[in-house]
């Protein structure tokens, strides 16, 4: 018979206590993760269930119209941004085709300047031949404009409705070239190209126009005018010495014939100090050249193989292109342009009388001894000839100690000399010479 001692089997558990006593152990690893009921709970997670099982708060509403219309509602945010979107498109379609016009005339601008200051670098080094006419339009290209003008005229009233209310102004457009001689804007052009216009538009190498010009200054004794556009900066031509230009020489003329942009002819100078006498008073030399020159080339340059004006184009013999066309030197064109440009005019010294050339022809019919100088023709009363003595038929034969061997080279010496100044010239009257003084005027616009 087996058995436990006594007092002894209580100290070892039966079967059914073990299990019991590992499904408690087991229940009790569970309940720190579980916490089921029954078991106590620390004080930070009463804390924490607490918290987590507090109502919430109370939150005031807004009124529904404040909430729908206020400054945080989402309609009004959606129809501000309708109202930006449609302003910036609004602004868009008046503004981005202009700004795109500008930056295609600036790309071509910019084109044609590049292309200029490589053919400027270029000429100073290329060889004399006939492949530098290349480089020289090139060079000059976009310094020489277009000059658009219009004019208005008032006809007279046909009949009682006319006389009331007025005639309609009449248009009149013409067209000429100019060339571009300072980087602020200043063009050159003839004066008859702008003469009473009321409007002046300025077409550029790029196609772009510029109506915001003002002229300067005219002068109609050398057919010049000095305008000045806005904006900029512009790409001038470089003046060129005309004194040094030989018969022979080759030259273009750049302008805008009939309205065709920038055309090139080439010449060569056919004469140089060609005198004319452009009215009975006045006297100017011109450069010759046989380049084509045709309407709307008034006005444009007379270029040299160096890139360079040397005469400003004028005039054609005839009405049409004959091979003769006469351009204003670069030597009196500049002269002008800076006193229109410091003045708004030309000063010039005036001795007042209307001269020829004395050669055999007219020393054989005056009876004249003298075989050159200046013959006196006509003198204007109450002018510095006039007071000073000269009379008809002198012959001028020295000017302030120079020789004067045509009526030419007398006006432009005039015309340099000092206004109010005293000049001495001497004349040759019945056989015998005679020492004048005379006190220089100021030479007037109009002469009649």
């Amino acid at each position: 018979m087996t058995g436990y001692p006594p007092g002894c089997r209580s100290s070892f558990p039966s079967r059914s206590d073990v299990v019991a006593r590992s499904h408690s152990a087991a229940r009790f690893r569970k309940r720190p993760e579980t916490r089921e009921e029954g078991l106590p709970r620390t004080l930070a997670e009463e804390r924490s269930t607490n918290r987590d099982s507090a109502p919430p708060p109370i939150v005031a509403m807004a009124p529904a119209s404040e909430s729908r219309y206020g400054e945080s509602g989402r309609p009004s945010l959606l129809r501000l941004s309708t109202w930006t979107l449609l302003m910036a498109m609004l602004l868009a379609l008046l503004v981005l085709p202009k700004l795109v016009e500008r930056i295609q005339y600036a790309v071509s601008r910019g084109d044609q300047r590049a292309k200029a200051e490589v053919a400027r670098q270029v000429l100073a080094e290329f060889p004399e031949s006939t492949t530098r006419l290349a480089y020289v339009a090139k060079s000059i290209a976009p310094s020489v404009v277009g000059i658009e003008t219009a004019q208005l005229s008032a006809p007279s009233p046909t009949d009682e409705r006319e006389l009331l209310f007025g005639v309609p102004g009449l248009r009149t457009e013409g067209m000429g070239s100019g060339v571009i001689v300072d980087v602020a804007g200043y063009v050159v052009t003839n004066n008859h190209v702008i003469d009473q216009a009321a409007q002046i538009t300025v077409k550029m190498s790029d196609g772009s126009k510029i109506r915001d010009v003002k002229v300067v200054g005219r002068d109609p004794l050398t057919d010049l005018a000095l305008l000045k556009m806005e904006g900029g900066p512009f790409l001038p031509a470089p003046w060129g010495d005309s004194g040094t230009l030989e018969v022979g020489d080759p030259v273009l003329a750049v302008g805008n014939p009939f309205g065709l942009d920038r055309t090139v002819t080439a010449g060569i100078v056919s004469a140089t100090g060609r005198r004319a006498q452009i009215s009975p008073l006045a006297h100017q030399d011109f450069l010759q050249t046989d380049a084509a020159i045709n309407p709307g080339n008034s006005g444009g340059p007379l270029v040299n193989m160096q890139g360079e004006v040397v005469g400003i184009n004028t005039a054609i013999y005839g009405r049409q292109n004959l091979g003769i066309s006469f351009a204003i030197p670069s030597q009196i064109a500049k002269q002008v342009c800076n006193g229109l440009r410091k003045n708004g005019r030309v000063v010039r010294g005036w001795l007042g009388v209307a001269m020829l050339d004395v050669n055999e022809a007219v020393a054989g019919q005056f009876d004249l001894q003298e075989r050159s100088g200046a013959l006196v023709t006509e003198v204007i009363p109450r002018s510095p000839a006039d007071k000073g003595g000269v009379r008809r038929y002198d012959v001028i034969v020295e000017w302030n100690g120079q020789p004067v061997t045509a009526a030419a080279g007398l006006s432009r010496a005039v015309a340099d000399t000092e206004v109010g100044s005293i000049a001495t010239i001497v004349v040759a009257r019945n056989n015998s010479r005679l020492e004048l003084d005379v006190q220089v005027g100021e030479r007037p616009l109009q002469l009649e």
